[in-house]
């Protein structure tokens, strides 16, 4: 039967013995049942026979299950490699551009490859929730936002505290890795994802991140997949309160994403026009704010325009150690939902202006990627595949001078780029008469 299957195309091990002997106890069942074998009182030897072939076929049953959970080599026979995908922290656009061009660059260079998608990020490594992908699944979602694996935080100062049922999740992430007997893991990720993904190629896992964040903030890349689409988004929330703020005479407050880094926020008031923009890396003075408004108002202009980071902090604020600012952030939560509402009162106490405040909050993360996204994003997922064909490990997928090269995950791992306040386009918002809060 084993040539037969073999002669037919299919991969098989003929000489495995527990095969061999679950065969055997079919046929020696078979028999046993056979009225033409056995009489009407069976005799002791036909009924030791059945107890045989009962134990014999539990036994093919049990062989069965093992095959199906430790993926037996018959099935591995002439797979070149298996890979691992997951998609891991907040969502951005994208994702799927990447991994299909992962999936694709794959399918290319090495033909025979099986690739894995875990689900929810590193929640399927740590508890074994994966699907396989086929060739299809990387097809038509060029286009697509979010994540066609779904995606959730697994913060990185919780990795190694055990979950609620005890269960040790690095332990079980190296577990799952070895039982699905992968060559490589690619994490699509932003700062804490990518400091997991070096802990485990510290822990001896083959792990290649991709870098990914509407914030822009990762360190050793020019860029990260899931900025300029996010700067989209921000931006056409700017351009269209200048129309409302217009017509009415009023200060808008844009409250933009990033909590410890400023740039989509600076990008988005640069290209929406804002009037003020105000970042965390740059410390604003409430004074110097409204004097810009009022500057502005005497000049005869009817509007004013404020982006604002919603991780922006005031000069005093910037004073305090990280626990004082930790309790007088919570504090002001109770009173304003978030900065920007914050921002609005006092400009009002100020000023006597009439404020409104508009937050874009989760938009910045969805639609479809703008086609600049789509281009990085592909061919970060090609240069990934390349990486894996080399088996070149260890490493994140970068932007240097618009060419895609490699940079130890552990040298950026826990790294933040930053707004440089000294920074050419800093001086040059500067120039054209934008306020960051911080003039004396």
């Amino acid at each position: 039967r084993a040539s037969a299957l073999q002669a037919e195309g299919h991969r098989f091990e003929p000489c495995r013995p527990h095969l061999i002997i679950a065969g055997w106890s079919s046929l020696v069942a078979r028999r046993a049942h056979n009225p033409k074998v056995v009489g009407s009182n069976p005799s002791p030897a036909t009924k030791e026979t059945f107890k045989v072939s009962f134990f014999l076929l539990l036994f093919r049953i049990l062989c069965s299950i093992v095959e199906k959970q430790d993926f037996c080599r018959s099935e591995l026979k002439g797979v070149r490699m298996r890979v691992g995908i997951l998609t891991s922290g907040g969502d951005c656009q994208a994702l799927n551009a990447t991994m299909r061009g992962v999936g694709k660059t794959l399918y290319n260079l090495l033909g025979d490859v099986e690739i894995y998608g875990f689900l929810d990020g590193y929640k399927g490594l740590i508890y074994d929730e994966y699907r396989k992908m086929e060739r299809s699944d990387f097809s038509g979602i060029l286009t697509e936002g979010g994540t066609i694996l779904g995606t959730s935080r697994t913060p990185f100062k919780q990795i190694r505290e055990p979950d609620a049922n005890g269960l040790d999740k690095v332990e079980a992430m190296k577990h799952t890795y070895r039982k699905l007997r992968l060559d490589c893991l690619v994490v699509l990720g932003g700062n804490g994802s990518l400091k997991t993904a070096n802990l485990l190629s510290e822990e001896g896992l083959n792990v290649i991140g991709c870098p990914k964040t509407i914030d822009n903030d990762l360190y050793g890349t020019d860029m990260t997949f899931g900025f300029y689409s996010a700067v989209q988004v921000a931006t056409n929330a700017i351009d269209c309160i200048h129309t409302t703020a217009a017509s009415h005479g009023r200060v808008f407050i844009v409250e933009i994403m990033g909590h410890k880094v400023g740039l989509l926020t600076l990008y988005a008031g640069l290209a929406g026009g804002a009037d003020i923009i105000l970042v965390p890396e740059i410390p604003y003075d409430i004074n110097a704010v409204c004097k810009k408004i009022a500057e502005r108002h005497a000049g005869g202009s009817r509007f004013s325009i404020v982006a604002i980071a919603e991780g922006a902090i005031s000069k005093d604020e910037s004073k305090l150690t990280k626990k004082e600012l930790k309790k007088k952030l919570a504090e002001d939560r109770k009173n304003h939902p978030s900065v920007a509402y914050k921002l609005a009162k006092e400009i009002e106490e100020k000023t006597g202006a009439e404020v409104r405040v508009t937050v874009p909050g989760h938009t910045q993360r969805g639609g479809q990627p703008v086609p600049y996204d789509r281009v990085f994003a592909t061919r970060i997922g090609a240069e990934a595949a390349r990486m894996i064909k080399k088996e070149k490990y260890g490493v994140m997928l970068s932007l240097k001078n618009n060419e895609i090269t490699t940079v130890p995950l552990a040298d950026i791992a826990g790294k933040l780029k930053t707004v440089d306040p000294d920074s050419g386009i800093v001086k040059e918002a500067k120039m054209l008469g934008i306020s960051f809060g911080d003039e004396e």
